[in-house]
């Protein structure tokens, strides 16, 4: 299996995302900042990074692939954040992702009627900072943080 710093460095990482989802949601359920689209699109790496680490752990194969897939989650994670972060400082304009609630084609009138009552959140409006930052900055820290560590791990048991 794996070293015991490559296992220290899987479970901070894993760790840090559940920290990070249950965050997002004390701040969003609790202090009532209603996230946008796509900040609800950047919980997803942390959520899978959960489930992958755990099957690496209980697998105890493979370990190369997992950690593969981790990297690709978080470089996923990075440009979606970059992507938000851009939005947010007025380079890029929003895009239909931003406006939409409900994904699905089968919205039926009445569905369309409340989702264009409700206030939507735009993907420019930041609603929470910590330290001064938005949450879509410093999950593009973390992002890189986790991409380069992932990579060292992989690139270790490349040579192995």
């Amino acid at each position: 299996m794996f070293n015991l710093k490559t296992e220290i460095y899987l479970r901070i990482i894993f760790l840090f995302s559940l920290i990070a989802l249950i965050s997002a949601y004390f701040i969003e359920h609790v202090l009532g900042h209603q996230p946008c689209n796509l900040c609800l699109i950047e919980r997803i790496p942390y959520g899978l990074s959960i489930i992958l680490i755990s099957l690496m752990f209980i697998i105890k194969k493979n370990e190369n692939f997992f950690i593969l897939l981790l990297i690709l989650t978080f470089i996923f994670s990075f440009f979606i954040s970059l992507y938000h972060f851009g939005i947010e400082q007025g380079i890029f304009q929003e895009s239909s992702v931003c406006g939409v609630k409900n994904f699905s084609e089968n919205v039926s009138k009445e569905e369309l009627l409340n989702q264009l009552s409700e206030k939507t959140i735009s993907c420019k409006d930041v609603t929470f900072r910590i330290l001064g930052l938005s949450l879509t900055t410093i999950n593009i820290v973390i992002s890189i943080l986790f991409i380069i560590t992932l990579t060292k791990i992989f690139t270790k048991y490349e040579k192995n």
